[in-house]
């Protein structure tokens, strides 16, 4: 297996252009063009999950957190992830990390926490704007459907649970080609009146080209009228955190379940309010700028790691902050990994690590 597929299958499930501006998602050492016999997948690249990669043979370590998050001056092994680095070279293996694109979509990072939790009814908390793409074009009627298929399997047209939508109106079109141009109908230095088909479909940005390309290749016309517009909308399935619902119950029964499933040695969380549990607001990793958005959306709690102090403050008698670990919050994301990647590879070795690379222990 190439590298490269494997990264496909991933960025597939979590586009690279949905990581946060601060983010190093993606390959970070190694030739996507290696082939590989067997990966291992774990929440943190650490010298253990390295020495581990290395005895099982495993030529890919996919990790949540990115091993690399700040620029490196040198490489001489005076820390960890510089030791990581010699050594996953020296060996030939390669490191790829799937964290804050894996975060933002909607069946990623915080879903598996809200399945595990048993949560229904999920909406992404705080849906992102500027992710999609308006593209209108025109076309003959004898071409709309090829140019709206060509499109459509190039990825447009997919708003939420749907594909293939689009909105088509008839009309015409003039144009006049010139002693230089070859076109497809009328003749040149006359103007020509085409009946046409306008198609208008959205995309994420991040596919304009392939869908650009595959619109040009499937156009009869030399050359192609279109526009591309940027959008506004909240986009429903990209964005931070998750709000979910649970059938109602007490606080401490609450806080107690999330304990055992998380395995978590601690949660802190601020004042009780003596009302059930019933709307469920949660981010993996650090989501206390979120703590406004859960408040808005009238959970009951919030659950996310690493809350500063001052930050359970913001709570105001208004919703429950409980932090339940950084790790433990993301600890999940490994089995979803393995299914996204054994789901379209059966039959391909992927390993999840053994090792529990929590930084944090409780007395």
């Amino acid at each position: 297996m190439l590298i490269k597929t494997i990264c496909d299958v991933i960025e597939n499930y979590a586009p690279l252009s949905y990581q946060e501006s601060y983010d190093n998602a993606g390959l970070i050492i190694g030739n996507k063009e290696k082939e590989i016999s067997k990966a291992i997948i774990c929440i943190d690249v650490t010298e253990e999950v390295l020495v581990e990669a290395i005895e099982k043979g495993c030529g890919l370590i996919i990790s949540h957190h990115p091993l690399i998050f700040k620029g490196i001056k040198k490489i001489n092994g005076k820390n960890a992830i510089e030791r990581i680095i010699v050594k996953a070279i020296q060996q030939d293996i390669a490191i790829y990390a799937a964290h804050t694109n894996l975060d933002n979509v909607v069946k990623g990072v915080n879903a598996m926490l809200a399945e595990k939790l048993q949560l229904k009814n999920l909406q992404i908390l705080q849906p992102k704007r500027n992710i999609l793409r308006k593209l209108v074009c025109f076309c003959p009627h004898s071409h709309a459907e090829a140019v709206r298929n060509a499109m459509f399997e190039a990825g447009a047209g997919r708003i939420g649970n749907y594909d293939q939508c689009s909105f088509n109106s008839p009309g015409e079109g003039s144009f006049r080609a010139s002693e230089a141009a070859n076109p497809y109908v009328g003749a040149v230095n006359e103007l020509h009146i085409e009946n046409e088909t306008r198609i208008e479909t959205i995309f994420p940005a991040y596919l304009e080209k392939n869908i650009l390309a595959s619109l040009f290749a499937a156009h009869p016309y030399e050359e192609v009228a279109y526009d591309v517009y940027a959008l506004e909308n909240e986009t429903q399935t990209i964005g931070s955190g998750m709000i979910g619902e649970v059938a109602a119950t007490d606080e401490i029964s609450f806080l107690k379940n999330v304990k055992s499933i998380t395995a978590s040695d601690c949660i802190r969380y601020t004042a009780l309010s003596g009302k059930p549990i019933q709307k469920v607001a949660l981010c993996g990793g650090s989501g206390s700028f979120l703590i406004h958005d859960a408040i808005a959306a009238g959970a009951d709690i919030f659950i996310t790691g690493d809350v500063k102090y001052h930050d359970f403050f913001e709570a105001e008698n208004k919703i429950i902050i409980a932090d339940i670990g950084h790790y433990e919050s993301e600890q999940f994301t490994k089995e979803l990994l393995y299914s996204i990647i054994t789901k379209k590879f059966p039959n391909f070795a992927v390993l999840i690590s053994e090792k529990n690379t929590n930084p944090i222990h409780y007395l």
